[in-house]
């Protein structure tokens, strides 16, 4: 909900040439004088305004008023924006070396530069930018499925205003979401030296303007699979990372299937210690205890991204059935899978221990979670009868309603019964898909996951060293080149929720190899969820991404030089790929 404005509303944001402190002495004034004189003889910010990733909604530059960070700067905010303060200081402050002290409310400090985030009433909102001119019409039927930008006349849940002048910044937002948001753009209007890890020695300005940024869904996400292949506590820390870098707001973890199972369950615990223990190609597997896993939905909280747990039923369910057997069919049990086939095996649906099981687990899971999600799967269960699949994916779909949570399944469960809030996750690869429309019919929402344009598994190009084609190769042009909105037939653009964009990694291994897959598709993805749909131009984008090229390399991060982006700067590591790649579908 958006948290009362600080400032009364009557009087908007205060000017940025009128922040309160101390008259300055007259050395301050001559040091003033002098870097004002030096940002007038200085060359143009190296950043454009509008170079941004996700594009921004409106902007409107003014090469006259660009702003230069000094080591005297510092951040004002109000109170309840704190954090994301906090978080714009960590960021800048060991490229930069400068202290970046942060302060609640009027500042005392030395210096007259000042970043401030403050949030303030809606109604102080829009212009100037306005004269950048309005969404189209189908970006605002995206924003009435939910989205922030659904708000008449304001800045929604997750908006923001950032308006850059010669002698400041200001971001404006109704929500600490949005100052989070604008926080993000900020860093990305520096110089892409911004990313180091150590000091570097930097002309640290920021083009003149403003920005009006609103996200055309509310929901944008990715998935990191950890069940094929167990990524540790850090790393997923840092997968979370790279979503809010570009304002991606899910991570839907994929904590369970044949291969291994990553949960702690205290009803049940031989399901992390037996079913956790094995993982594809016969590793040593793991799993997240409750600690591990609260930590994790803190830090993405934090950075204001929601966790969205799977627990994959009825089929993906070998390692559960090697803890107990007793869920099994025959109630014998099988042997520790390592291998990357599907479809094979699936709790028994005739057997009330089952449902007791689902009703554990799905409770534990739903109580360790603050977001309104948790994910049942339901795909590939393919030795299931379709009766007998129907039956039961209506009865664990009451069972985590029963939780308070919204139930999101794989988009074969569009002909099971609906229930409230509904959403259903579209991986096909053909955008004719009667059943799933006929869900939507029936008050279903969708998350668009098109296996062939945002599995971010499939391979780039043929030589790519890790990933799969079973959906075709899909490099950056591809992952950008689709829109939500219109993809599927039948559907209309208020009943898509957003996009996701899943990582399966039955090939990948290590975070590098995660890395050299989310990069560079994971911001096309994130741009097709954020951005308007007006803004959509793949010329532009490319010139865009091939900027963020210098801040990965600075910030370690590891990325495929894809030929079709003008990089200035290529990638130096290239994961190889596992034995026994695999080339049919998977969940």
């Amino acid at each position: 909900m958006p948290t009362t404005p600080t400032t009364p509303a009557e009087s908007g944001p205060e000017p940025l040439d009128r922040l309160p402190g101390r008259q300055p002495a007259a050395a301050e004034l001559a040091r003033a004088a002098a870097r004002t004189t030096g940002d007038l003889l200085a060359p143009p910010a190296p950043v454009r305004l509008g170079d941004v990733v996700p594009a921004p909604e409106r902007a409107l530059p003014d090469p006259t008023a660009d702003f230069t960070l000094s080591a005297e700067a510092a951040i004002r905010v109000s109170a309840a924006g704190r954090d994301a303060a906090e978080q714009l200081a960590e960021w800048l402050r060991p490229a930069t070396g400068f202290p970046l002290p942060v302060a609640d409310g009027p500042l005392t400090a030395d210096g007259l530069l000042v970043l401030t985030l403050s949030e303030a009433p809606l109604a102080d909102a829009l212009s100037p930018v306005d004269a950048a001119g309005p969404a189209d019409a189908a970006d605002a039927a995206g924003a009435a499925a939910g989205g922030a930008a659904g708000v008449a006349g304001g800045l929604g849940d997750e908006g923001y205003r950032l308006d850059v002048t010669a002698s400041g910044v200001r971001i404006t937002a109704a929500t600490t979401a949005g100052l989070f948001h604008g926080a993000q753009t900020l860093r990305q209007l520096l110089p892409a030296a911004v990313d180091s890890t150590a000091p570097v020695t930097e002309r640290w300005a920021v083009p003149g303007g403003s920005i009006l940024d609103r996200p055309r869904f509310p929901y944008r996400g990715a998935i990191l699979d950890v069940a094929r292949h167990f990524f540790p506590v850090e790393d997923v820390l840092r997968v979370v990372d790279h979503l809010a870098r570009y304002k991606l707001n899910h991570l839907h973890l994929h904590l369970t299937d044949d291969q291994g199972w990553r949960i702690a369950v205290d009803s049940w615990p031989r399901l992390a210690e037996v079913g956790g223990a094995t993982e594809v190609g016969g590793g040593p597997g793991g799993y997240y205890t409750r600690a591990d896993y609260r930590r994790i939905v803190a830090y993405a909280a934090r950075r204001h991204v929601t966790v969205v747990p799977e627990i994959d039923l009825p089929g993906h369910t070998n390692a559960a059935l090697v803890a107990y057997p007793e869920l099994a069919p025959g109630k014998v049990p099988p042997p520790p899978y390592t291998g990357t086939e599907v479809g094979f095996s699936y709790v028994d649906p005739a057997d009330e221990r089952t449902y007791a099981f689902v009703a554990d687990v799905v409770g534990e899971v739903a109580a360790l979670t603050p977001g309104p999600w948790l994910h049942l799967g339901g795909d590939e269960a393919f030795k299931v009868p379709a009766d007998t699949y129907r039956a039961f994916v209506e009865r664990a779909q009451t069972l985590v309603a029963a939780t308070g949570k919204t139930v999101v399944g794989w988009h074969q469960l569009a002909p099971t019964g609906h229930v409230d809030g509904r959403v259903l996750q579209w991986w096909g690869t053909n955008g004719d898909d009667p059943e799933t429309a006929e869900a939507v019919r029936r008050g279903a929402r969708l998350i668009l996951s098109p296996g062939n344009r945002v599995y971010l598994d499939m391979k780039y190009a043929a030589d790519t060293p890790i990933g799969h084609d079973w959906a075709g190769l899909i490099d950056v042009r591809r992952a950008y080149d689709w829109d939500p909105g219109t993809h599927l037939t039948g559907v209309p653009a208020e009943a898509v929720l957003g996009v996701e964009a899943p990582l399966w990694t039955e090939s990948v291994t290590t975070l590098a190899g995660v890395e050299f897959m989310l990069f560079p598709r994971l911001p096309a993805v994130a741009e097709l969820g954020w951005s308007p749909r007006s803004t959509h131009d793949w010329a532009g984008f490319r010139e865009r991404l091939a900027a963020h090229g210098p801040r990965w390399t600075a910030a370690g991060i590891t990325f495929h030089p894809s030929p079709d982006v003008p990089w200035p700067t290529p990638a130096t590591t290239i994961p190889t790929q596992p034995k026994g790649d695999r080339t049919t579908p998977t969940h």
